[in-house]
């Protein structure tokens, strides 16, 4: 490997060397020296997220980060969710008003169909997570809120994901969703999370495959008629979380584009206990839609942004009832599937996605 490069990316995790580190790092720090890198503990999951202790000739580089690759047998298959969370602290964070970790290296290699980040630990410095079984309060939620529609204003209706545009590479939210699930969303597969634990969270309207396939349908149609955003992609708490100084955070985006909505309705469901969501996710909204007038942003009538909220709610539903216990533990992927159940009753989701023209 050349000094300072640091393509072909590593695929193992012995392959993540002090050489290949240092090259990592001088595209960001040219000329930096790493002195010592350790390998302090390893967390599998969807990504593999790996901590690292660093010593290095630069103090902008801190001495303990996060490196996040495709490093589990099912990585090479998830090349698209690497590529995604490139984009997000290569192209977008440094434009975003989205609090995100300071990245130090952000690179995706085609021919191996793997993605790496190298980031600031947010252990390290001391920041509350969010937790799925710790819902949070509406306060929490609106002041959320206000960080994402400073984010979705930022592309709301403009050529950005155009063709040619700084952002041309997002793909569809319900589009991507739909490739993702022809493997998934087949009856032997999505019986089998019907019969589940989650499925028996969960009202048996919505156990149809039929329906949810009719329903990616109309949600993608509806999708299409609205202005179209950049998405943080993956708002649930155990992607957030909060900083020293009380400020909102957000980690793991994978950027997609899509009406702002389906994010609303996404976060406001996951975050909120199902008493709290009921009570306030229409103030929630509103506060939301205030939020982008402050932005210069014309949005829809609240009435409209509450329609879509209740027929979007179909797309967490779907997301987190197949999610496999792989990538989230059982008792989340409950939680979340439970909540956009009840979400999904009360905004008479059925009967709002029938009457959406396809």
């Amino acid at each position: 490997m050349a000094s300072g490069n640091p393509f072909p990316l590593p695929i193992t995790v012995e392959a993540i060397t002090r050489d290949w580190l240092e090259a990592a790092l001088r595209t960001r720090y040219p000329g930096v020296s790493l002195s010592r890198c350790e390998i302090l503990d390893i967390n599998h999951g969807t990504c593999t997220k790996i901590r690292l202790a660093l010593e290095t000739d630069d103090p902008a580089i801190p001495e303990r980060v996060i490196l996040k690759g495709g490093f589990e047998p099912h990585s090479r298959a998830m090349a698209y969710m690497h590529g995604e969370e490139v984009h997000a602290y290569a192209d977008v964070a440094p434009l975003s008003p989205l609090r995100m970790p300071a990245c130090h290296f952000a690179g995706f290699d085609e021919a191996s169909a793997q993605g790496i980040v190298i980031m600031d630990d947010l252990v390290a410095r001391g920041v509350e997570f969010c937790h799925a079984q710790r819902p949070q309060v509406p306060a929490q939620v609106a002041r959320r809120l206000s960080a994402l529609a400073r984010h979705h204003a930022m592309t709301w209706g403009g050529n950005d994901m155009a063709p040619g545009g700084r952002f041309d590479w997002a793909t569809g939210y319900v589009e991507g969703f739909e490739h993702y699930g022809r493997e998934i969303l087949t009856p032997q597969v999505w019986q089998g999370y019907v019969e589940s634990s989650r499925g028996a969270a969960v009202s048996t309207r919505f156990h149809s495959l039929g329906w949810m396939k009719a329903a990616l349908a109309k949600m993608l149609a509806l999708s299409s008629r609205q202005p179209q955003v950049l998405l943080h992609g993956d708002t649930h708490l155990g992607n957030l979380y909060i900083d020293v100084d009380g400020e909102p955070g957000f980690f793991d985006s994978l950027p997609h584009r899509g009406a702002a909505m389906l994010e609303v309705a996404y976060h406001v469901t996951c975050a909120l206990d199902l008493a709290d969501r009921k009570a306030h996710e229409r103030a929630l909204v509103a506060h939301y839609r205030e939020e982008l007038i402050r932005c210069g942003i014309s949005p829809p009538p609240l009435d409209d942004l509450m329609h879509q909220f209740g027929c979007f709610l179909a797309a967490g539903y779907c997301i987190f009832l197949v999610n496999a216990s792989a990538f989230q533990p059982e008792a989340i992927n409950t939680a979340y599937t439970a909540r956009f159940s009840a979400a999904m009753l009360d905004h008479a989701t059925v009967e709002l996605l029938d009457a959406v023209a396809a």
